[in-house]
């Protein structure tokens, strides 16, 4: 299953560093950051419950960019 979010990042090597995040988190099979759009789009392994998921990339991205934000 693939996600589409809207992310609040400051610069471009920040949304490097919350895709390294993102893609690192368990359940997520592939992650982009797209920092001129601000969207974050990811792919969820199968039969995992993206919700609980996004948690956990949130709590990753804030530990590369304390103030980015991610519309869950």
């Amino acid at each position: 299953m693939k996600k589409t979010y809207k992310i609040e990042v400051d610069c471009a090597n920040c949304a490097n560093l919350m895709e390294e995040a993102t893609r690192k988190t368990p359940g997520v099979t592939a992650a982009t950051v797209n920092f001129m759009t601000q969207k974050m789009n990811v792919e969820f392994e199968e039969g995992r419950d993206p919700k609980e998921i996004m948690k956990a990339v949130l709590k990753a991205c804030k530990k590369v960019e304390p103030d980015c934000e991610i519309e869950l």
